[in-house]
């Protein structure tokens, strides 16, 4: 065949093509396992974060196993369902009625109290995408041991400030019931204070819409969870 013919270019760049796609995507499938794993450690992370443990980068599944005791779903009664709550995709349960959801809980010991926490997490959205985290309760099922929140795309020095613990540490020791009515804590504007009584945090200055976001998210995601937690407190 003559190389300098159309033909052949043709058919040299079709060959390349299937070559090269077939070499990626057979990359692709063996780094799959890996890349699953990397996402998982990633989400473990993220959750003992929320009870201010930060293990090393080698120790995330090993720490995670050994302080996460117990994972479960309830619905929106309070009742165990069946179910992993690992696999639970939270991003897609929130677009149902808060009566269908799965709701995954995780239950964390902390060996140098001997406490239990209850990790909750959540889903919502800021000014760029999608924002998300977890808040750990305390037993009494209303106090808040700690958070931890994330961002897709929120704007650095601005809504990014979500994820920085200046912001989360503030919700520490806050509660979600205040005089026995479920109230999920607010985000506002900093020198203001919300209208019902809730409890609140400063919201991040010049990340006013994130910071809505995350109020919004508190409540859409928490109140669910109104019934589970009114169990916690009525069994201490």
């Amino acid at each position: 065949m003559n190389k300098q013919s159309n033909l052949y270019t043709v058919i040299y760049i079709v060959l390349l093509t299937v070559i090269v796609g077939a070499a990626l995507a057979v990359t692709s499938l063996s780094l799959r396992d890996r890349q699953q794993q990397n996402i998982d450690a990633e989400k473990m992370r993220q959750i003992l974060a929320s009870v201010h443990v930060t293990p090393a980068k080698g120790d995330i599944v090993t720490d995670f196993n050994r302080l996460i005791t117990s994972q479960y779903l309830v619905n929106s009664k309070g009742e165990r369902i069946d179910g992993d709550a690992f696999s639970v995709n939270v991003a897609a349960q929130i677009k149902e009625k808060a009566a269908d959801r799965l709701l995954p809980v995780y239950e964390c010991h902390l060996p140098e109290d001997g406490s239990t926490k209850y990790i909750l997490p959540l889903y919502g959205a800021g000014l760029w995408g999608p924002i998300w985290g977890y808040i750990a309760i305390d037993s009494d099922g209303s106090t808040i041991y700690g958070a931890f929140f994330a961002h897709q795309g929120e704007t650095p020095g601005l809504g990014a400030e979500i994820e920085k613990p200046m912001f989360s540490e503030q919700f520490d020791n806050l509660s979600v019931f205040k005089d026995g009515v479920f109230k999920p804590v607010a985000v506002v504007k900093k020198g203001m204070k919300p209208l019902n009584g809730e409890d609140y945090v400063d919201g991040i200055s010049g990340g006013t819409i994130t910071s809505q976001g995350v109020s919004s998210m508190l409540a859409n995601c928490l109140k669910p969870y109104e019934c589970f937690l009114e169990k916690l407190r009525n069994n201490n």
